[in-house]
């Protein structure tokens, strides 16, 4: 059975903060898909993420590259965005299988795309605003694959 679990962020920084506790808490192997409209702080959230992982590269989102890989931290990141994907397929041309199963934590923009990829066990984090709770508002629902309670 699927769990969910509702944040709120009030401000970038706080979004941003959000994605740097679930980075520090990140295990080897762990997948994570991250999804929501254009200008959500999917690439936000993967900032601080990074961050969390001792990684002080600049993140940007690779839109046009699928995936940018990270190996300054404590883990090995891989940034995938699919934005751009056309069919499923052109996943095995980055070889998606070998890095979502390495040893590193895969986190995965505009996953929903690929959605027949995605294994099981991924951690699904959509990130949604909310207009009428203001402009920096954001609605982070985490689903499955929960190793803690990242609202501290």
């Amino acid at each position: 059975m699927m769990e969910s679990r509702v944040y709120e962020t009030n401000s970038p920084k706080e979004t941003k903060l959000f994605g740097q506790k679930l980075g520090e808490a990140a295990k080897a192997g762990m997948i994570i898909t991250l999804d929501g409209d254009l200008g959500a702080g999917k690439t936000l959230f993967a900032q601080g993420f990074a961050i969390g992982l001792g990684i002080n590269e600049p993140i940007n989102s690779p839109t046009f590259t699928i995936l940018q890989e990270y190996e300054g931290g404590r883990l090995p990141l891989y940034h995938f965005d699919v934005y751009r994907i056309g069919d499923p397929e052109e996943m095995e041309e980055v070889g998606f299988f070998d890095y979502i199963y390495g040893g590193g934590v895969s986190l995965i923009e505009w996953s929903k795309l690929i959605d027949e990829l995605i294994p099981k066990e991924a951690m699904r984090i959509t990130i949604e605003r909310d207009f009428s709770k203001g402009e920096d508002y954001r609605r982070i629902t985490i689903d499955e694959g929960l190793y803690e309670d990242f609202s501290d």
